[in-house]
């Protein structure tokens, strides 16, 4: 939508773990990246109109009978062309080199040798630098054309490049972060050889955003679910921006909001950002509908089937729609396309309004489609919003309701509630919140005995977590510093009247999960 008059290069898409890594390292350098199948035909390439092309790595064996292959046309088509790992492999078997499987396979940290300086992709590397190695398969032969300017000592065709028609392969991942100057490579390629501009700022993306949605909605009106979450606040301010009053933002309250939330959404975007905000607070209903309930999957099925009724019902009073604005990003987008499935086939739908009824007829404004997660939220930061929201930690859509083990009460949210703001103000005086991915509270459904003043007591037990990750799909425990454990216990301890005993999960993911329900 957005980067249309921005120069691109895009990436084939062959099911590597790291395509969207190699996108964004792409952005890193002030160029639009998008993914796209590697069963692209070449003709559809031409109309993008990219000025590189990258070849991602993959799972298969080049060698292997229905490897993916992409459309041998887009060879012809004078656009620079990065093949990386897999995509080095397919490459050098198309154009008439060869590949083979060795007895000795790389995976781990290596070190190349560089053997010519006048290579265009290693201008700016030194030698020896340390790359990623994963591969089974290598290149036993290249073809005609190409030569070899980097090596490993199993692995004699690390880096080998085709100057006169633009094609360059290497047989490491320059995108992880493993490969220190992968950056570099991935710089000289999109810069120097591709010759991309360098345009691609949330600043200029904000103009264009801002002009296709006004083309798009018109003189009519959109609703936006808002949470108060990162990509729901950053969508509802972009799309204000472009149509002011236009935009209908609904706010549900389900009750199991973190401390004082529902107060900072009202006063943040009623108050500050003046937008026309609906506040349905359904606490009640959605304590109703729970009581009894204490198995996580019904807890997560009322609480999403009385979200939508709630939502709906709002939306039927706010007059003719014909949008419905969410915070989609690129990665959903990524899965729900991918040919082969990528690393996940599995998108995640609760922070979304799923389920609504088909009758509605509205249209997705999804303004945030070609954007990654960091990107979002510096967009946040462009559009004015606090970093205390712009880096907030994700939330689970059915909010403390997932957190609260057992059955969900409000004194007992009221008591998850405590404890967690007391965790993350913990944390935070720390300095230590944005080198975590998620940090939270759970209450469990079991009661230890304690000793607090004089007194004996019998109450609950809580556990404090907090993880590292870059994507959620795995996860691993934060080692959180002890100082900062005895603090956040001991005013928990101290200040929250239903528990005396605070526990720390040190569970990563797999064999775990983030959140315990």
């Amino acid at each position: 939508m957005a980067a249309k008059s921005h120069d691109s290069v895009i990436v084939l898409d062959f099911g590597a773990q790291y395509s969207q890594l190699i996108a964004r390292r792409v952005r890193e350098c002030g160029v639009y990246s998008q993914i796209v199948p590697y069963t692209i035909s070449a003709d559809e390439v031409r109309e993008i109109a990219p000025k590189g092309i990258i070849f991602s790595g993959g799972p298969a064996s080049v060698k292997a009978p229905g490897s993916p292959r992409p459309d041998k046309d887009i060879f012809t088509l004078g656009i620079p062309i990065l093949g990386i790992c897999y995509g080095l492999q397919v490459m050098s078997e198309m154009l008439g080199g060869n590949v083979t499987c060795p007895e000795k396979k790389e995976y781990g940290l290596q070190n190349i040798d560089i053997i010519d300086r006048s290579s265009r992709l290693l201008r700016d590397v030194s030698d020896h630098s340390q790359v990623w190695m994963s591969h089974g398969d290598s290149v036993d032969r290249i073809p005609a054309g190409f030569r070899v300017t980097a090596s490993t000592p199993s692995c004699p065709y690390t880096v080998v490049e085709d100057d006169a028609r633009g094609f360059y392969g290497v047989q490491f991942h320059p995108e992880v972060v493993h490969s220190k100057e992968g950056i570099k490579m991935i710089r000289s390629f999109v810069l120097d050889i591709a010759k991309a501009r360098p345009d691609w700022n949330m600043g200029s993306f904000i103009d264009d955003a801002v002009e296709e949605i006004r083309r798009t909605v018109g003189d009519r009106q959109v609703l936006c679910g808002l949470s108060g979450g990162v990509d729901s606040s950053v969508a509802a301010v972009l799309i204000h921006k472009a149509i002011g009053d236009q935009l209908i933002c609904v706010f549900v309250n389900n009750g199991m909001l973190r401390k004082g939330e529902a107060e900072s959404v009202l006063d943040l975007f009623g108050k500050h950002f003046n937008m026309r905000l609906r506040y349905a607070d359904a606490e009640d209903a959605f304590l109703s509908a729970l009581k009894g309930v204490t198995e996580p999957e019904a807890k997560r099925k009322i609480i999403g089937r009385l979200f939508v009724d709630t939502f709906y019902n709002e939306a039927r009073q706010c007059g003719d729609i014909s949008f419905l604005a969410q915070g989609t990003l690129y990665p959903d987008v990524i899965e729900s396309k991918s040919p082969t499935g990528g690393p996940s086939s599995t998108i995640k739908s609760h922070h979304n309004v799923g389920g609504l009824p088909e009758d509605l007829k509205w249209q997705l404004l999804e303004p945030l489609k070609e954007l990654f997660k960091d990107e979002v939220r510096e967009l946040g930061k462009e559009l004015g919003l606090p970093d205390e929201l712009v880096y907030r930690h994700p939330f689970p859509g059915p909010g403390l309701g997932v957190r609260c083990i057992g059955e969900v009460t409000k004194e007992r949210l009221d008591t998850l509630r405590d404890i967690d703001a007391i965790f993350i103000d913990e944390i935070r005086k720390a300095g230590l919140y944005r080198d975590i991915w998620q940090a939270f509270a759970d209450l469990l459904p079991v009661k230890s005995v304690g000793v607090q003043g004089d007194e004996r007591t019998y109450r609950e037990v809580c556990t404090l977590r907090a993880v590292t990750s870059e994507d959620a799909m795995t996860a691993d425990w934060y080692r959180m510093p002890y100082d900062v454990l005895q603090r956040a216990s001991a005013r928990i301890c101290n200040e929250v009247k239903g528990v005396n005993r605070v526990l720390y999960d040190i569970s990563s993911k797999p064999p775990a999960t983030i959140e315990w329900e």
